[in-house]
């Protein structure tokens, strides 16, 4: 199929030269015979001596052609490797070689299209990122920044390029919160400004090995405008669970109060310690929730102590019962233990709640590559979906008398912490809430 179409192929064109050599040289030799019949010698070395120089001419005007192709292919590969993909070849036989030209020329053209299409990837690729209000940093191992785009020059050198400075020297002229954000390490959140004109940065790091060399990608986004919209939706949260919670209080103790004065004007005075007894029961609950609300609002930063789990579990036992699932690591932990116990108490409390049978209730701590999990869990109906998507929001309730406070005063605690918290359904069923911490 290769030698299809083809007028004279490289094959017939060496043998029709060696053909002409042979018969130049057969014809040269009989010439000669006849002039030298006694000097076969001399006949040889007169043939060789015409014969010769005329098969190098003919050898050499025959692969001069090609000899030229094949550096011009030598001199395109080599601007391949450079990324110059500006031209072609031409050759006007009708041959393999032509075939091999037009090969390269279509190789040629698929890598110009590529990239082509490279190019224009990486200019949109850098014109969103160019143009994205988040600020975004590139941190070599050893300090000099990488790379940075529009709003990282912005927010850390008004405008100017941040390419080739130090880290260092760059957040020596930024506001302190945004070094003291970097300096901590990690995910956060900060904010700069006077409390008027406060702007709020989340700051997100994260670490690869780029051409072999570490490198931390910062990024920086102002979150001011979201947070002031959700703070807002939340207060109007907060504002209809009080509302809902102090109605649902203040309108029996005021039924009451007016009930006891009706009965204190008929001289009726035998019903009045049961009136007394329910509007007590109303404060002291209505005064529960108003301290769990100031409490989750006030939760001061962690102090971390060293703990031996024997005595914190025992602790733990003698306010609400539970079984240890499996032995409790050696080692010690170090967290804030008022704080840890009354999360875990919260997390118990729920577990009892569950439906669960309170011999089904249990407590699993773990400890493995420098992350603590302290597991609890229950035989109980479980989550639903719905439930489970929003049993850590503040004030989201499925209790008729709860608050909606025990999970995501849990969560509080764990993420001030430095953890997390995250819920499940058993198999089996039950649920399983689990507080990872670093140790």
């Amino acid at each position: 199929m290769a030698g299809s179409g083809r007028s004279f192929s490289l094959a017939a064109r060496f043998s029709a030269l060696v053909g002409l050599l042979v018969a130049v040289s057969v014809a040269v030799t009989l010439l000669l015979t006849h002039g030298f019949e006694d000097s076969p010698i001399l006949v040889g070395c007169l043939s060789l001596l015409i014969s010769l120089p005329l098969a190098l001419w003919l050898v050499r005007s025959e692969f001069k052609p090609m000899l030229s192709l094949f550096r011009a292919l030598t001199g395109t590969v080599s601007s391949y490797r450079d990324g110059d993909f500006s031209f072609g070849l031409r050759w006007p036989k009708n041959d393999e070689l032509s075939d091999l030209v037009a090969a390269h020329n279509e190789l040629g053209d698929v890598l110009r299209e590529q990239r082509l299409g490279l190019v224009q990837r990486e200019l949109l690729l850098d014109t969103m990122v160019q143009n994205t209000p988040v600020a975004m940093l590139l941190v070599a191992e050893s300090g000099p920044i990488v790379y940075a785009n529009l709003a990282a020059r912005q927010l850390l050198n008004q405008g100017r390029k941040l390419e080739g400075h130090n880290l260092a020297s760059i957040l020596s002229q930024a506001a302190a919160p945004l070094r003291d954000a970097l300096d901590r390490g990690g995910d956060g959140l900060f904010s700069v400004g006077s409390e008027d004109e406060e702007e709020i940065y989340h700051l997100a790091r994260r670490s690869f090995r780029l051409n072999g060399r570490a490198h931390e990608l910062f990024l920086l986004r102002q979150i001011t405008v979201e947070l002031r919209r959700q703070e807002v939706q939340t207060w109007k949260k907060v504002i209809r669970v009080i509302s809902h919670e102090l109605n649902n209080s203040l309108a029996p103790v005021a039924s009451l109060a007016h009930s006891g004065g009706e009965l204190v004007r008929r001289g009726q005075f035998e019903k009045l310690p049961g009136i007394f007894a329910t509007i007590e029961e109303r404060a002291r609950h209505l005064e529960g929730f108003i301290r769990g609300y100031a409490h989750f609002a006030k939760l001061p930063m962690p102090r971390s102590e060293a703990i031996d789990w024997p005595g914190f579990v025992a602790r733990l036992h003698s306010q609400i019962p539970f079984a240890v699932d499996g032995d409790l690591p050696e080692a010690r932990a170090h967290f804030d233990i008022a704080q840890m116990e009354q999360a875990l108490l919260n997390l118990l409390k729920n577990a009892h709640e569950s439906g669960s049978s309170a011999d089904d209730v249990s407590l699993r701590v773990r400890q493995h590559a420098g992350l603590l999990r302290i597991e609890v869990m229950d035989r109980g109906s479980g989550m639903s979906d719905a439930v489970l998507s929003n049993a850590l929001v503040p004030f989201y309730s499925t209790k008729r008398s709860g608050t909606g406070l025990g999970l995501a005063l849990a969560r509080e605690i764990a993420e001030a912490h430095g953890g997390r918290i995250s819920l499940g359904n058993r198999e089996g069923g039950g649920l399983s809430v689990a507080m990872v911490l670093p140790c």
